[in-house]
């Protein structure tokens, strides 16, 4: 990237906010109304096939190449609330209250989470790009000469109040569709099974910020939901709705919850398995961060308070590197485990401990696995699926799948080969002058 003249430091600024945007830019392009002042953005020399470019009204037309997209909605978020940008030689801040002229996005799907409807033979997918949920045919799957595969119906829109959506949820009986809001709604939205297109959800849940998945006791009636920081599980009545609060709480030093994603559970054996990244700190007590290992933490069914685990799995056998969705098959006491930034899935047994290696692994580059982090099992058909954050896909494989397996079926949103920009929740960024780059961690 490169900034010209003696605008170089307003331009990086300019650069920082257009991507410090892309967590909230998720509509239509539209052209901004208004402009940045006193400022020349950065260019980018190379526009991937996927990108537009969209220069504002006062360019001079020497910046075309920029990754573009406005929205007026969320210009209007930003403009609500001021941010705050800091200079690298003086360590000053000032007040910033104006939107970005660009915005650095990815305009495909970024799937994080994914649920399986045996009735209707459907699978939902949670888009945490474009702030929705898409609805396909189970038995989809997409041609390797098609660009994508098309939504029978999608769910999206201001009436939704889906945004930063990271858990999903079918009813198996009446097809209602749960949707755990991680970092925007701090909500579960409850859509009826036909929901379609800008629809209010039938209820709404107030949660606990950074809730990040579900999972749901149909005998008890009761859903069970992590949270990341400070880490806890909360359990609710299945019906809870507004302000209702948990029946109890699963939290403290003793668990060894530690920023919390991943949860199963198995109704059957009366077990709780909750994945955890190692990130540990006591809330409001500075200096008391580390990290550790990331684990997946196992309980009684009915663990409740500062209950410490029956069992634990971590070590570096385990394979485990953040772990992402899970869940488990009763009969044969599989536990399955979307494992992120292991580009793969790990399967233990249930009744597994300490630093033990899984008992199979999916993996490999005929898998078409990329960042998994969504899993769902469908213990009718005897499939396990899986969402890609990398490659706006769905990868679905044999419930015995083990080693470099190719899916059965795929289901595609976005061209052969797309390499997602993985923009989730993106939580800062730097400039490197050096190589005149900005970075993004996810």
């Amino acid at each position: 990237m490169r900034a010209g003249g003696n605008k170089g430091r307003t331009a990086i600024l300019a650069g920082l906010l257009a991507v410090a945007a892309v967590v909230f830019s998720l509509s239509t392009v539209e052209p901004l109304q208004e402009h940045i002042r006193s400022a020349q953005l950065v260019s980018i020399q190379q526009l991937p096939d996927y990108a537009e470019t969209c220069p504002p009204e006062e360019s001079n037309g020497n910046d075309f190449n920029l990754i573009a997209r406005s929205d007026e909605s969320v210009f209007a978020m930003l403009r609500a609330t001021s941010v705050y940008a800091a200079s690298q030689q003086t360590a000053g801040t000032t007040t910033v209250d104006r939107p970005a002229v660009r915005n650095l996005l990815d305009k495909d799907p970024i799937y994080a989470s994914i649920a399986v409807d045996t009735r209707t033979n459907e699978v939902a997918l949670v888009d945490s790009n474009t702030w929705s949920i898409r609805i396909f045919d189970r038995l989809d799957n997409t041609p390797p000469n098609s660009a994508r595969t098309e939504a029978k119906r999608v769910i999206s829109g201001p009436k939704t109040d889906i945004g930063f959506t990271s858990g999903v949820y079918i009813d198996p009986k009446n097809g209602e569709i749960f949707a755990v809001e991680n970092d925007i709604g701090d909500s579960i939205a409850v859509f009826a099974h036909d929901a379609d297109g800008d629809v209010a959800p039938v209820r709404k849940l107030n949660v606990t910020h950074r809730g990040h998945s579900v999972a749901v006791d149909e005998e008890g009636q009761v859903f069970y939901l992590t949270v990341q920081y400070p880490p806890q599980v909360a359990v609710y009545p299945k019906n809870a709705s507004g302000d209702d609060k948990p029946l109890r709480l699963l939290e403290g030093e003793s668990t060894r919850l530690s920023d919390s994603h991943g949860i199963a559970i198995d109704v059957k054996n009366k077990l709780m398995f909750v994945n955890n990244w190692g990130n540990i700190s006591q809330h409001g007590s500075a200096g008391t961060g580390r990290f550790e290992p990331a684990s997946i933490t196992i309980y009684p069914l009915e663990a409740n308070g500062d209950a410490a685990p029956m069992r634990v799995i971590q070590g570096p056998k385990t394979q485990l590197n953040w772990p992402g969705a899970m869940a488990t098959d009763p009969e044969t006491r599989d536990l399955y485990v979307a494992n992120d930034m292991g580009q793969s899935i790990l399967v233990f047994r249930e009744t597994d401990q300490g630093d033990v290696a899984p008992r199979r692994v999916i993996k490999g580059n005929r898998t078409g696995l990329s960042y998994p982090i969504g899993l769902a099992l469908d213990t009718k058909n005897k499939e396990v699926w899986v969402s890609n954050l990398g490659n706006s896909s769905a990868t679905v494989y044999s419930m015995t799948a083990e080693g470099n397996a190719p899916p059965l079926r795929t289901i595609r949103s976005a061209p052969a080969g797309k390499v997602s920009l993985r923009f989730g929740k993106t939580q800062a960024l730097a400039y490197d002058s050096k190589r005149e780059e900005i970075l993004v961690p996810n």
